[in-house]
């Protein structure tokens, strides 16, 4: 027995000295490294349309120096952060033990044991990446700054990089926006509550919870006692002082601003061109598409249409067609509460905004306008016996034949279907590949009808082809990114390929104008009818609905703006949720248009304009009571005598 613990120690011994060894190595060799350039590591400087400076990340505009800071802050933040950040060389392994052994006995990984210094190290990377790569990556680094930067020198760079939320990187930014005074002004209090906020920035806000950020200044005020920073009457004036909190900035400050922030670091990382040594310590500019006006509006839109206390959640992008750039984004309703940034990572059924790509689809292969299909209850009877019976909304049929027009007013699902059957399931699959749509889409009958899930900027991009007449764009929020010193190290193309005709275009784009028409209402009402008051400007719109999802794209030749609703636990939404997306949309492209004349298409030489019946599509009569002008290629005009099309459909089975 004796012999096996003789052993075992011997084996942790010669363990820990190889380690110590290694480390030694490690030191040494990191001496020899280039010395870090932390004023300028991970400068992230993020530019708008206009070329103004909109957020800088991971370093503040004005690096405030440690004695420039309240020594209650440094205090507080060392007795919470690593109180025995002086005495050791980047890494505290005695903590390290104590977590591993805490963690291992309670079966969770609440426990931490990162050093400031490796916090610091953290900070000058752009992405949180929880991969063994990045975790060596983090400890190299954390290795170089401690040989070649005193403590007192790292302890201020964390301070300068550190997230304090609501967008506020670094100490002076923050005090300035919580407290409106300088960090060196700050007391005990004010220095304790700050000093609780980088933890969780989205929980420990005052802002955001204050009486969850109170519990968290109290225990932060307990330690620093008993570390010997303050006295018991200290402690206990600063737990009874009340604060005041500003919550501004004199910069730019938009709540959900940082989701756009989030999506540029994404879209950031994908980019090639751009060296990682650039990412860790070389400090970049980006120049974005962003257009603040645009994103105020859109954020204000939002708080307006849902209530504050709601769960239901949102997603929107506005575009610009001719370029595929994204100038406004929101990822949730709010980002101090959310993180989840909608916009670019999710994807949702997207219903019946689906159909536009099949129309134009249908147009390219010999549909009109007035093309028609009986609407009514339809079971669709494939091979095997396999039936499929989809519904129209509230089970409203117009129980004869209807016009393409007014199959995208109603948004009628039989019309859809058949229309689908009738071109090939392949069709509507190739088309909106062709439009830019990398999702996996599946060649069923109910393709149409929005089953498929799909990210909300890759719908835009789609709808972008749409209104600038028929070319395929890449959707991207970056135009340019730039080293410190100017050099260019990125230049968005914005190429674009043309992939659709723009006179069939022309007239889809004339037919998505029907879903707000009044014209149109006869046996039921165009979808969007209820938000027609509200537009000035001529606008192409298809509404799409499931029952977890609600989406309203639309466009003009200026813009394209599509919004979804939704809850994250994808419960089913109730019938009054659907207004949500509809005026969010309407009113912002109203404000976005504000002031500008009416913005529409030029008629092609090859596209005619008939006055029809706009329900049959028909020539008008002196018996119609609504007449509507409808778009044709030339030579395809309507007379009157053309077949509905059902008989040409042999797959159905209509009911008795």
């Amino acid at each position: 027995m004796k012999k096996w613990i003789k052993r075992g120690l011997k084996a942790i011994i010669f363990l820990l000295f190889s380690f110590v060894f290694i480390q030694l190595l490690m030191y040494g060799y990191a001496k020899l490294t280039p010395k870090l350039e932390i004023k300028s590591a991970n400068a992230v400087m993020m530019y708008d349309k206009d070329n103004t400076l909109f957020f800088q990340g991971s370093g503040t505009q004005e690096w405030v120096n440690l004695e420039d800071i309240s020594p209650y802050l440094i205090n507080a933040t060392i007795s919470t952060e690593d109180k025995h950040f002086y005495e050791h060389f980047g890494f505290d392994y005695l903590r390290i033990l104590k977590s591993f052994y805490i963690n291992i006995m309670s079966g969770s990984t609440s426990q931490g044991a990162s050093t400031i210094s490796q916090q610091y190290a953290k900070n000058l990377f752009l992405d949180f990446d929880r991969t063994w790569e990045r975790k060596i990556k983090e400890m190299w680094l954390t290795m170089q700054l401690e040989v070649h930067y005193s403590k007192d020198e790292i302890l201020e760079g964390y301070l300068n990089t550190i997230n304090y939320g609501h967008g506020n990187f670094g100490i002076e930014n923050a005090s300035n926006y919580y407290f409106n005074k300088k960090a060196k002004d700050l007391t005990l209090a004010e220095a304790a509550m700050l000093t609780g906020i980088p933890k969780s920035p989205a929980n420990y806000s005052p802002l955001v919870n204050y009486d969850i950020a109170k519990k968290r200044q109290i225990s932060i005020l307990n330690r620093m006692q008993e570390n010997g920073y303050i006295s018991e009457d200290e402690k206990n004036q600063a737990m009874a002082e009340e604060l005041t909190f500003i919550g501004e900035k004199n910069t730019i400050n938009t709540n959900t601003v940082m989701y756009y922030q989030d999506a540029v670091m994404r879209e950031l990382e994908s980019i090639e061109e751009i060296p990682e040594s650039y990412l860790e310590t070389g400090g970049i500019r980006i120049f974005t598409a962003l257009d603040l006006t645009a994103q105020k509006a859109l954020e204000e839109n939002v708080k307006d249409n849902i209530e504050a206390d709601s769960n239901l959640q949102v997603a929107s992008v506005m575009m610009d067609p001719d370029t595929g750039s994204i100038f406004a984004l929101i990822g949730g309703k709010d980002y101090t509460t959310s993180q989840y940034n909608r916009a670019v990572q999710s994807k949702r059924q997207v219903g019946s905004v689906m159909k536009p790509f099949l129309y134009y689809a249908a147009l390219e292969n010999g549909f009109t306008s007035s093309t028609s299909f009986m609407s009514q209850e339809t079971t669709f009877t494939f091979s095997n016996n396999k039936t499929y019976s989809p519904q129209n909304y509230g089970g409203t049929y117009a129980g004869k034949p209807i016009s393409l027009a007014t199959a995208i007013a109603y948004s009628d699902n039989i019309y859809a279907v058949k229309t689908h059957m009738f071109l090939g399931e392949e069709v509507l699959v190739d088309t909106a590949h062709r439009l830019g749509i990398t999702a996996d889409l599946q060649a069923i009958p109910s393709l149409p009808l929005g089953t498929a899930e799909i990210n909300i900027m890759e719908m835009a991009a789609g709808y972008a082809a749409f209104a600038n007449q028929g070319y395929r764009v890449s959707p991207h929020l970056i135009e340019r990114v730039e080293d410190l010193a100017g050099n260019v190290l990125y230049q968005a193309s914005n190429k674009k390929e043309q992939v659709l005709n723009s006179n069939l275009t022309y007239i889809l784009s004339q037919l998505l104008t029907s879903t707000y028409d009044a014209a149109f209402i006869d046996y039921s009402y165009p979808t969007a009818i209820n938000i027609a008051a509200k537009l000035t400007h001529t606008y192409a719109l298809k509404s799409g609905t499931t029952d977890t999802d609600h989406w309203s794209i639309g466009y003009n030749p200026e813009v394209v703006t599509a919004v979804w609703i939704g809850y994250d636990d994808n419960q089913s939404l109730d019938t009054s949720d659907y207004k949500y997306s509809r005026n969010i949309w309407a009113d912002t492209m109203e404000d976005y248009m504000a002031n500008k004349e009416d913005s529409w298409y030029a008629q092609p030489e090859n596209v005619v304009g008939v006055l029809v019946n706009p329900i049959t599509g028909n020539p008008a009569t002196s018996e119609d009571t609504k007449t509507k002008i409808l778009y044709y290629l030339r030579g395809t005009e309507p007379t009157g005598l053309e077949p509905v099309f059902d008989e040409l459909t042999d797959k159905e089975k209509e009911p008795a």
